[in-house]
């Protein structure tokens, strides 16, 4: 049945290719036809993440200088353009950022990036109100500065609790790896975009967000098997990568442990220890939360009804959907319709 949403991303890439006048080798189109199936639930969520990056800034080190940054719950991202510094978190050990090195850090907690671990640090919110600059001039100095770019990631209201199961709160991409070079390339480009816009820029700049952001967490992938639970661990999983594959490819579908088991050739009872060890909850539990991330979006595009949004994650009638709905999320889907158009954009 036609449910009158877009195809996943292998769907429409199998579909190109079929369509093609040209002629593609078959190990090549399959090959390809594969690791962009795998990569569907990754994208999917880029899809209702819809990231975008604001609060341009940066740091100028002279000398010994340290920069506190408040808990504030906020997805910060920095790179080091020249030098090295260290990066201070409770109960860790200081970290060596090197020139060339990228971080992604939630701010769940405060930390400090500075010269050395014993200079004394100045709030940056303070300073950017003192003086209205986010580019922060610290110390004193003739040799050349410590100089760090950065900025926040903002993401779409209805999804951005995806954020906690989706990754570690931590990312260090280090200057060596060919993540950190794409990233910071991506971002000097969006940098560049903001600050001179011109036809198509929302355009460009959003998708340019988007392309950082998953460079950003395939970067985060080695990290996030061996600290977090979640969809990137997941992902980097055979047997859970193709459970959680299919349950993105249809989650219309009503799904069993079982149907799910024999998809990926274990039993039942290994399949949901393994899913709940790797991705931190129970398979179909997972599905529930990706219908309700599919619902919200849906519900906040508002271009569908509630039957047709309820149809096409697996609900056969409006208020079995709208009944599930509010038993999640806690309020109606009429009622998270109005308040997602009143949030400001």
């Amino acid at each position: 049945m036609q449910m009158g949403y877009p195809l996943s991303a292998a769907r429409l890439l199998k579909e190109r290719l079929l369509r093609s006048n040209h002629s593609i080798d078959n190990v090549s189109c399959i090959l390809i036809y594969q690791s962009a199936k795998n990569l569907d639930p990754f994208l999917d969520l880029i899809h209702l993440l819809r990231p975008r990056a604001t609060l341009w800034g940066g740091i100028e080190g002279y000398g010994r200088w340290a920069v506190s940054f408040r808990k504030r719950d906020d997805l910060l991202f920095c790179w080091l353009e020249r030098g090295a510094c260290q990066l201070i978190r409770a109960d860790k050990e200081p970290l060596l950022l090197q020139e060339g090195d990228f971080v992604l850090i939630r701010t769940d907690k405060s930390f400090v990036l500075a010269s050395d671990a014993q200079a004394a640090a100045q709030d940056s919110e303070a300073m950017v109100a003192a003086t209205g600059k986010t580019l922060l001039r610290m110390g004193a100095g003739s040799e050349a500065p410590v100089v760090l770019r950065g900025g926040r990631f903002v993401f779409d209201t209805a999804n951005e609790g995806l954020l906690t199961w989706l990754m570690p709160s931590f990312v260090h991409v280090m200057r060596d790896d060919v993540s950190s070079w794409r990233v910071r390339s991506l971002l000097s480009l969006n940098l560049s975009e903001s600050s001179q816009p011109r036809a198509g820029s929302d355009f460009v700049i959003t998708r340019l967000m988007e392309l950082t952001f998953v460079e950003i967490l395939r970067g985060a992938v080695p990290d996030a098997t061996r600290e977090h639970r979640g969809l990137l661990a997941g992902l980097n999983d055979p047997v859970t990568a193709r459970a959680l594959t299919a349950l993105h490819e249809d989650a219309a579908k009503d799904w069993t442990l079982a149907d799910l088991a024999r998809l990926c050739g274990v039993s039942r009872s290994s399949l949901s220890s393994r899913f709940r060890s790797v991705v931190g909850m129970a398979p179909i539990g997972y599905l529930q939360h990706w219908r309700m991330a599919v619902a919200k979006d849906a519900l906040r595009r508002g271009d569908k009804t509630i039957g047709e949004i309820g149809l096409a994650i697996g609900f056969l009638s409006p208020s079995a959907f709208s009944t599930a709905f509010t038993r999640f999320v806690g309020v109606s889907p009429k009622t998270f319709a109005a308040r997602e158009r009143q949030a400001p954009s």
